[in-house]
């Protein structure tokens, strides 16, 4: 072996070595990180995932609460009455407009009119939050 290819080849060995320092703190998503109460590997997706759930959730809620006040605070009585039943707000079912309609004895243009303008206004409620 001549002495440039022993050079060539600790040249190579230091830049591998330099390159495993470099990356010795990096950590992969999907790398173990560290155990849940059962033994099962944890990873950082996991987590991440979770959190984002959570968040998402907590928005939700928020939201869905601000929305309950804005229909009580911005709404007429009839408007109310069709928001809640066309989108199931009371825990019940959510129904077509003219469902709606027949239930509460008027047409179901009227009931479009109706659900067009109090979406609207709900639009803007919240765009003022």
């Amino acid at each position: 072996m001549t002495y440039r290819h022993k050079e060539r080849i600790e040249n190579e060995i230091l830049m591998y070595f330099r390159s495993l320092k470099k990356s010795a703190g990096d950590v992969f998503i999907n790398d173990t990180i560290d155990t849940d109460k059962d033994g099962n590997p944890l990873t950082l997706i996991d987590i991440i995932s979770d959190e984002l759930s959570i968040i998402d959730s907590i928005d939700l809620k928020i939201k869905s609460e601000q929305l309950k006040k804005m229909i009580l605070e911005l709404l007429e009585p009839r408007e109310q009455v069709i928001i809640r039943t066309r989108y199931g707000l009371d825990g019940k079912a959510p129904l077509t407009q003219r469902e709606v309609a027949e239930k509460m004895g008027i047409s179901r243009s009227y009931v479009s009119r109706i659900e067009k303008k109090s979406i609207s206004v709900l639009q803007k409620g919240f765009e003022k939050l």
